[in-house]
């Protein structure tokens, strides 16, 4: 069986087609340019497998899920320049008479981890996955299913006390300012410092400053959902960088909850390279084929 997975990112879309082991068989990925010219590519390769049985997409949002409103499929009011009211379902469906389903990247990735967590035969009923990059964002998973009814979550937008040596930064966010996106995402290196964050060594102070944000929206999802694991990924994470932060966790929450080990409770992601959500995809194409 072939599936499709489209991993639709903000700066680039990766296309693959795998089976119903997760195993990738094909994979290319393109830059984010115009909708109608991401689409196309998109469509022109899928368009190679004729055997093709479904597709799941993961798209950066906000993107609209309701399956009554006239929009879904959507990608909403995005700030990505020439994005807002793109209709990325009714795209596909032009061509493809396939199940199609539709979630946010971030669901996607975490329920690739999801699904890894069991092929490793990890106990976990629930999980929580941030990717922290050139945006924020977080999905949600209890017992299989997706947390979010009116719409998905917003992690990436929830306000946290500033760090006392950060004060004079007042965020990149365009709508929050000094919302989590706004003082960790990976253009706020440039913003703060002038340069990128591949050219700021892990010794430098704002590693420090950020893991003080990312560690307090860890535990505000700790305590509202008690979730069996965090996993954090996305190119501003690194195993470093998560130390700082179970640092400053355990520092922050004074041992009000206990999660375990701190080791196994946040965590780097299961699949490599950030590869979450293609399995992700792949996975709920299966899901989306066989209801």
């Amino acid at each position: 069986m072939l599936l499709g997975s489209v991993e639709a990112g903000g700066t680039k879309f990766v296309c693959a087609v795998g089976n119903e082991d997760y195993r990738i068989l094909d994979i290319t990925n393109s830059p984010t340019t115009t909708p109608e010219e991401t689409l196309k590519k998109t469509v022109d390769y899928f368009k190679q497998f004729k055997d093709l049985q479904a597709i799941s997409v993961s798209s950066f949002g906000p993107i609209e899920l309701r399956q009554n409103s006239p929009k879904f499929g959507y990608i909403t009011n995005t700030p990505k320049v020439g994005w807002a009211n793109t209709d990325f379902v009714g795209r596909l469906k032009q061509d493809f008479d396939l199940p199609i389903h539709w979630t946010t990247d971030v669901n996607g990735s975490a329920y690739g981890e999801y699904v890894m967590a069991t092929l490793f035969n990890e106990k976990i009923n629930s999980l929580v996955y941030y990717t922290i990059g050139t945006g924020v964002g977080a999905g949600a998973i209890v017992d299989g299913d997706f947390i979010g009814d009116i719409g998905h979550p917003e992690m990436g937008h929830v306000r946290l006390k500033r760090h006392p040596d950060d004060l004079d930064f007042k965020g990149i966010c365009p709508y929050h300012g000094d919302c989590l996106e706004g003082l960790v995402s990976g253009p706020t290196f440039q913003a703060r410092l002038g340069k990128s964050g591949k050219d700021v060594p892990l010794t430098d102070h704002v590693w420090d400053i950020m893991a003080y944000y990312v560690a307090q929206a860890a535990i505000q999802v700790t305590l509202m959902l008690r979730p069996a694991k965090i996993v954090f990924g996305g190119g501003v994470v690194s195993e470093t960088f998560l130390e700082k932060v179970r640092a400053q966790f355990d520092d922050l929450m004074n041992h009000y909850v206990d999660v375990g080990d701190l080791d196994k409770y946040i965590v780097m992601p299961l699949v490599k390279n950030n590869g979450s959500a293609t399995v992700g995809n792949f996975a709920l194409a299966l899901k989306e084929f066989n209801k």
